[in-house]
């Protein structure tokens, strides 16, 4: 299946349109549009011209695409609990 769309808006607002969001595959021969259109999709890992699973990276789902966060630093989050202490002497 296929889907055509007329503009990047159209297409993000395709690819956000959907339940789950693992993993995003953008193709583009612009390097600009790709860094452009991987921070507006809303997904845990973005590829550009290449798509996968990137278990060896860090990852988690957005959506309904699981919790938490696996691999790398931000997988701490989970266990952590960022409190800010301001004292004026």
């Amino acid at each position: 299946m296929s889907t055509t769309f007329t503009d990047e808006d159209e297409a993000v607002e395709l690819a956000n349109g959907t339940d789950y969001a693992l993993v995003a595959a953008i193709w583009t021969s612009d390097v600009s549009r790709a860094h452009r259109l991987a921070a507006r999709v809303l997904a845990g890992q973005v590829y550009v011209n290449a798509f996968g699973a990137g278990v060896e990276y860090p990852f988690g789902g957005f959506k309904k695409s699981g919790s938490g966060r696996e691999k790398g630093v931000e997988s701490l989050d989970a266990y952590t609990q960022t409190k800010t202490v301001i004292i004026k002497l």
